[in-house]
């Protein structure tokens, strides 16, 4: 949406800025290294030189999505005049425009107001809030060899694991015994999701499933997510990736809930979860255990609805 209105620089960190590799919209990707070489003080007074000093060929402005202090700082030193960030955010005493943060909304609304015009009627064109990633030729490349002999055929992807240990539905490994024989199966996630990958793995008997599971760069994994079928995730980030690339998902909320603007936009996709229970949500995040005790919210969201809705986008 920026990118209608003239070049766009993005300061990320070292591990954000391969997710937004090739990316046709980004004029250049800056990388913030604030805990390595631009770390403390000296280390943002450096940035900001380096960034003051970036052609411009109108207005700068600053779009502080992220919100921090440290940003808007950032910002305001590097010489950007205007400065856009959400009413309620750390930063906001640095900001020369304030957008309120519609917590009703999904997320990408939210981003996306901070570069819509000031009336507050103004609303996204259909298409405009999906995000969108730009896997490359190393990517592609990386996927094939992954594949093997698999590569061009359709298979469903599960992704087990989280950050949070609450958000993670304890029923993949039943999932993947009932859909084995009629779907290959491939676990995307991280390195940490390993051993959630092993017990898929080992469900599903004599067919044949791949584990990515911390194989692949972010990137890789988006295209890896681009070429299945469906998938079925917790809430966490291999269901972004999907609604960046388009693949229907079955995203299960346990101690979150969608209405906090964070769930599936690829098309035909569902978010299941317990919507009757009364002590959900219990956490903006996910806390590491059930603060009840019972973790109903996970235990007894069944894999017969799931394997249901499953099929149900499949078609």
């Amino acid at each position: 949406e920026l990118a209608r209105k003239g070049p766009v620089d993005v300061v990320v960190t070292p591990a954000s800025a391969p997710v937004l590799a090739n990316n046709p919209d980004i004029r250049e990707i800056i990388v913030y290294d604030k805990r390595g070489r631009d770390a403390g003080v000296g280390g943002l007074l450096r940035l900001a030189r380096r960034i003051r000093r970036r052609p411009s060929a109108g207005p700068r402005t600053a779009y502080l999505a992220q919100g921090s202090l440290r940003s808007a700082a950032l910002a305001a030193i590097a010489g950007y005049p205007e400065r856009i960030g959400f009413a309620a955010a750390p930063g906001h005493s640095l900001y020369t425009r304030r957008v309120l943060r519609r917590e009703e909304r999904h997320h990408t609304e939210r981003l996306w107001r901070l570069a819509a015009p000031i009336d507050v009627d103004t609303e996204p064109t259909p298409g405009t809030l999906r995000p969108r990633l730009y896997p490359g030729a190393i990517e592609r490349a990386a996927v094939d060899a992954f594949l093997g002999d698999r590569a061009g055929a359709p298979f469903l992807a599960l992704a087990p694991g989280s950050i949070w240990g609450t958000k993670r539905w304890p029923y993949y490994a039943e999932l993947a015994a009932r859909v084995a024989s009629r779907w290959p199966l491939v676990v995307v996630g991280g390195s940490d999701d390993r051993d959630a990958a092993r017990s898929v793995v080992d469900s599903a008997g004599e067919h044949r499933v791949l584990d990515a599971c911390g194989r692949l760069s972010l990137l890789a994994s988006a295209e890896l997510i681009g070429r299945a079928r469906a998938l079925v995730t917790n809430d966490s980030s291999p269901l972004h990736l999907a609604s960046a690339m388009g693949t229907p998902t079955v995203a299960l909320f346990g101690p979150t809930v969608p209405d906090f603007g964070f769930g599936p936009l690829a098309p035909r996709s569902a978010s299941l979860g317990l919507e009757a229970l009364p002590c959900r949500p219990c956490h903006h995040h996910g806390p590491p255990i059930c603060p009840l005790g019972h973790w109903r919210c996970m235990r007894e969201l069944d894999v017969d609805r799931v394997e249901a809705h499953l099929t149900s986008i499949l078609g």
